[in-house]
C-alpha cells in the first residue's frame, strides 16, 4: 500500500498531468460542441474537466491556448488522412501521376468539408460571421498546416524539390483559407448537401488555380 506522507513518484505525477491536460482538452471541446462557440467560461471548464483553475492555468496560460490546442487536436485528422491518402497513391494507385496532383487528390480525399463545418460552429454561431478574435484564432491554429503538409509530401517523395513542394503547399493551405471564408458567407458554415456543393466547387477552383496560374489576372 502506498505511504499518504510520500510524494508520488515522477512518473505518477507525469501520469496526473497527462490525465489532468487530456480532461481539460475533452472538455473544451465538449463544452464548445454544446454551445456552438467558445465562450464558456474557466469555471464551468474546471468544472467539466473535474479539476481546479489553478490547474486549469498550470498548462495553458490563457483559455485561447485551450481552444487552440483543441482545434489542433481537430487538424491533425486532417494531416492523417493526408498522409494516408498521399501513401496509397505512392504505391501505386497513381503512381505516375504528378507531385502536385498527388497532393490535390489527396487533399480532396482528406474530407476537409467536415473539418470545416465543425471548427465554423466552434468559432461562430451558423449563419454568422467570425469575430476578429475568432478570424485570428482560426488563422494562428492554421498557420503550421502547409509546413506539416510539405513535410509529408517531401517524406512520400524525397527526390522532389524542396522549395517547389513548399510553395505549393503554402499555396494550397493559404487559398483554403480564402475558401472557407467564401464558403462560409455564401452558405452560413452549415452542413447541407448544397453547402458541401460550393465547397468542393470551391476547392477544385483552388487546385485549378495553384496548378495552372491565374488566367486573365496575369
Amino acid at each position: 500500500m502506498d505511504d499518504p506522507d510520500t510524494p508520488p513518484s515522477p512518473d505518477r505525477r507525469e501520469a496526473l498531468k497527462a490525465r489532468h491536460r487530456r480532461a481539460i482538452l475533452d472538455a473544451a471541446r465538449a463544452l464548445m460542441t454544446e454551445i456552438g462557440g467558445t465562450n464558456f467560461t474557466v469555471d464551468q471548464l474546471a468544472e467539466r474537466a473535474d479539476v481546479s483553475r489553478r490547474t486549469v492555468f498550470n498548462h495553458f496560460p490563457t483559455m485561447d491556448d485551450i481552444v487552440l490546442e483543441v482545434f489542433g487536436e481537430m487538424v491533425e485528422t486532417i494531416v492523417d488522412s493526408f498522409d494516408a491518402n498521399l501513401a496509397s497513391q505512392v504505391t501505386g494507385q497513381l503512381g505516375a501521376a504528378s507531385v502536385f496532383g498527388q497532393l490535390a487528390e489527396a487533399l480532396r480525399a482528406a474530407d476537409l468539408f467536415t473539418t470545416m463545418t465543425e471548427i465554423t460552429r466552434i468559432f461562430g454561431d451558423e449563419g454568422t460571421a467570425p469575430t476578429p478574435r475568432q478570424a485570428v484564432l482560426f488563422e494562428r491554429a492554421i498557420q503550421g498546416l502547409g509546413a506539416r503538409l510539405s513535410q509529408i509530401t517531401l517524406g512520400h517523395h524525397p527526390s522532389a524539390d524542396t522549395f517547389e513542394v513548399e510553395v505549393m503547399c503554402a499555396a494550397l493551405v493559404s487559398g483554403a483559407l480564402v475558401a472557407h471564408r467564401h464558403w462560409s458567407e455564401a452558405t452560413g458554415g452549415v452542413d447541407t448537401p448544397e453547402s458541401r456543393r460550393v465547397w468542393d466547387e470551391l476547392l477544385g477552383r483552388l487546385i485549378a488555380l495553384t496548378r495552372n496560374g491565374y488566367g486573365a489576372l496575369t
